[in-house]
């Protein structure tokens, strides 16, 4: 195996042990989440509200979907993996990297419910934003393939827009992704579907993810949304 692959196996293998178990990289310690209701409710339009009081309880994912919140420390790790492009990456085309996120927890709050025999996961995940859905909507139509790199290792990120969810919002989107990365035996592919919606100055995104060719559960990720949704819009 090539050091670039071995990079680019490793990297994977770590992000998504991050989503699925919390393991925080470059850490010698496990951080387990906690299963609890999402406590307090503010107004989504609040500044300074904490996110992780309009998360969905992690009670709301059927089986066998295992859910946690993730604490605000393992979010820093797993938020870039739901855009296939690791953080610190250098991004081609120019412009096509999303824009930075405050992973303090008025800025993102994510709940991530894991089918632990599949290794697919369904990522809600809550961010404060200070611009509209159409600006990443614009991104995405002019990104359709992208290269990030980092640490030697390189991933080709494929996006393409579908059908945006009907669902009452200031604005909706929907993308499917592929990351593929490695070359032969040590290829990779990362395949997510990803709903957004965007409420006031609160993003909603639900995001099915899984390894190899496995169909998106777009059953569920569609009622997770849609319960996601409506929490934040109720305050």
């Amino acid at each position: 195996m090539s050091p670039a692959a071995r990079r680019t196996r490793l990297s994977i293998a770590a992000t998504s042990a991050a989503i699925a178990a919390l393991v925080l990289v470059g850490c010698s310690s496990t951080v387990t989440g906690t299963p609890e209701p999402s406590a307090g409710v503010t107004t989504s339009s609040q500044p300074g509200t904490d996110l992780n009081t309009l998360l969905i309880d992690p009670s709301s994912f059927p089986a066998p979907y295992d859910a946690l919140v993730l604490p605000q420390q393992a979010i820093s790790q797993a938020a870039p993996d739901l855009s296939g492009i690791p953080a610190g990456a250098e991004v081609s085309p120019a412009g096509c990297k999303p824009a930075d996120q405050d992973f303090g927890p008025t800025g993102t709050a994510m709940i991530v419910g894991t089918d632990n025999d599949s290794r697919s996961t369904i990522s809600i995940e809550l961010t404060a934003v200070d611009e509209p859905l159409s600006t990443r909507m614009e991104q995405l139509e002019q990104c359709g393939e992208v290269t990030a790199t980092k640490s030697g290792a390189t991933s080709t990120v494929t996006s393409t827009l579908t059908p945006a969810p009907p669902i009452d919002a200031d604005d909706t989107l929907a993308v499917r992704q592929t990351v593929a990365s490695g070359a032969g035996g040590d290829a990779v592919t990362q395949s997510m579907l990803t709903l957004m919606a965007q409420i006031d100055n609160v993003r909603v995104s639900a995001t099915f993810m899984s390894f190899g060719s496995e169909t998106p559960d777009a059953m569920t990720l569609d009622e997770l949304f849609t319960a996601a949704v409506q929490k934040v819009k109720q305050g």
